[in-house]
């Protein structure tokens, strides 16, 4: 079976994001002085193939572990698009 998911990679509470404090002060800057915060974050979209759900969650959990995420500063959460 194949599936598809978005992994989202964020920043973990607490830990510095200057690439989404530049932004903001770049929006306010530009007149958007309503905008308070703004988080930078990826998203990988992943199809793969399993045999059921909870095979394909497993892998996304292991690459996430293993590349996709810095386990010291930042999280990851796997949104299924299929």
């Amino acid at each position: 079976m194949n599936f598809t998911a978005d992994v989202i990679i964020s920043l973990k509470k607490g830990v510095a994001d200057p690439e989404g404090d530049a932004t903001k002060k770049a929006l306010n800057l530009l007149g958007f002085r309503n905008v308070k915060r703004v988080s930078s974050m990826k998203v990988f979209r992943i199809e793969l193939e399993a045999k059921s759900r909870k095979d394909a969650e497993n892998m996304l959990v292991e690459m996430c572990e293993r590349l996709l995420a810095n386990p010291v500063i930042q999280d990851f959460d796997i949104r299924w698009a299929d």
